[in-house]
């Protein structure tokens, strides 16, 4: 990464247009880090730096660069040296950015590509939208069985300089269909007059080119792998997916699950790049929904009016109740949500979590229970805010914090299962959908309880 005295005199050459001195400098970079100069520098100079690099090293660069960056520098550069980044990119990084655009302009970007490449893209394109085959990339080294070691390290000198990935090499037959892989650390320790199939152990994980994503994101998490071959349902190779195109997905995956958790909709863009209209949009229809929800809050409240009427002192806890049981709800939905997102748990399991939920709420419970309790003691005593039946009222106040935090741990808990089993996103249960739900039903218990207690003394 560059210092600040280096990115001083980087502003100072762009300010005198010295491009020779700039184009020198910057060669000895990383893509990375000038893609990071990139980001910092004044947009009309984004373009020029593109112009003054060498061509490797410009598309290398791009590939850092965020898509809404990409698309800003595309369109203020010449239509020569979009053809050049584009041809130069790799196929799924390419794919990736058409998809960023609307069609009538992806189909003009194709239109700049080489013949080979474009057949490449629109091959890319024709894959379901997010399916492993939108991701993967046509680049790799396939090898034949019958080879010997020598045969594969001459192929490898020969064509394996366009290739990025090479720490895994893919054994295919005559038509195409993936035996094996062979790591190349297997490669370089074998013998040279060593046939491949004699390292062959025919134990290799493939994924279907139109697996979800998220399946991609699980296989690589569960094998610990840098890359995975994409073949079709007959076998056939068709390309490989890398790791750094994964994560970029568990990423996106990550971010779409925490805004919904937010009772936000997921947003296709950046925050800051969303339309403030779009904004509104996502977030006000689950503001709608919440209000709506609280509003049957209000409607429960009128139904027990002549009990807070006679016991106005019920009123005082109120939110005392409900808040503790909307709390423990949406504590209890986030754990799961995420453990179903990364697999620790799965359907299956929801005997298992209900028992566990339900031991834990009962505890904290009557951890928040037994501090309602005290509280309304103290404060009897203290100035008698609670009159002569302070001790009913402090039981009330104790049962009910157990009974809506039980009830709260247990739907925060049970409706990801329920959402999964029907097959929705289990993030749609956000936290404030639990916390609204919760404050209708301990509305119920509270007064329930309050009934049941008072009876004959307050109500």
């Amino acid at each position: 990464m560059y210092g600040e005295v280096v990115h001083e005199n980087i502003k100072r050459l762009l300010e005198e247009r010295d491009l020779r001195k700039l184009r020198d400098l910057l060669i000895a970079f990383r893509p990375a880090d000038i893609a990071d100069l990139i980001n910092e520098i004044p947009d009309e100079d984004k373009a020029l730096v593109f112009r003054i690099l060498p061509r490797e090293l410009a598309t290398d660069t791009f590939e850092y660069l965020t898509f809404d960056r990409q698309k800003s520098i595309l369109s203020a550069l010449g239509q020569e040296r979009v053809a050049i980044l584009l041809n130069g990119m790799d196929p799924d990084d390419r794919t990736a950015l058409l998809e960023e655009f609307p069609a009538a302009a992806a189909r003009q970007l194709v239109l700049m590509l080489s013949k080979e490449e474009r057949a490449v893209a629109l091959s890319l394109l024709g894959y379901p939208e997010n399916s492993v085959g939108r991701l993967m990339t046509p680049d790799y080294i396939a090898v034949k069985e019958d080879w010997t070691i020598n045969d594969v390290l001459s192929h490898i000198r020969k064509d394996g300089k366009d290739t990025d990935n090479m720490h895994v090499l893919y054994v295919v037959d005559a038509k195409g269909k993936l035996i094996d892989d062979l790591r190349i650390r297997d490669l370089l320790l074998a013998s040279p007059e060593k046939k491949v199939s004699e390292l062959l152990n025919h134990k290799f994980l493939a994924l279907n080119v139109r697996d979800d994503q998220e399946k991609a994101v699980e296989m690589f998490k569960k094998y610990d792998r840098t890359a995975l071959p994409v073949i079709d349902p007959n076998g056939a190779m068709l390309g490989i997916l890398t790791v750094d195109d994964v994560l970029d997905v568990a990423e996106e995956e990550a971010t779409e699950d925490i805004q919904k958790l937010g009772a936000v909709e997921a947003l296709e863009e950046p925050y800051i790049n969303t339309p403030i209209f779009e904004l509104i949009r996502k977030r006000a229809r689950w503001l709608v929904v919440l209000f709506i929800g609280e509003m049957l809050t209000a409607t429960a409240m009128g139904y027990f009016e002549s009990e807070i009427e006679r016991a106005v002192i019920l009123a005082l806890f109120i939110p005392l109740i409900i808040s503790s049981g909307g709390n423990s709800g949406s504590q209890a939905a986030t754990l799961i949500i995420r453990s179903l997102a990364i697999g620790e748990i799965s359907v299956s399991d929801w005997w298992k979590v209900f028992k566990r939920e339900s031991f834990s709420g009962l505890i904290l419970g009557s951890i928040l229970g037994a501090f309602g309790f005290l509280r309304v003691t103290l404060w009897a005593f203290v100035g008698s805010t609670y009159g002569p039946h302070w001790l009913e009222v402090a039981t009330v106040v104790a049962l009910s914090l157990v009974g809506v935090v039980v009830w709260g741990v247990l739907t925060g808990a049970m409706l990801p299962f329920i959402l999964k089993r029907l097959g929705a996103d289990p993030a749609t249960s956000s936290a404030p959908f639990v916390a609204t739900l919760v404050d209708v039903t301990g509305l119920v218990i509270y007064f329930s309880i309050a009934s049941y207690f008072l009876g004959g003394l307050l109500l």
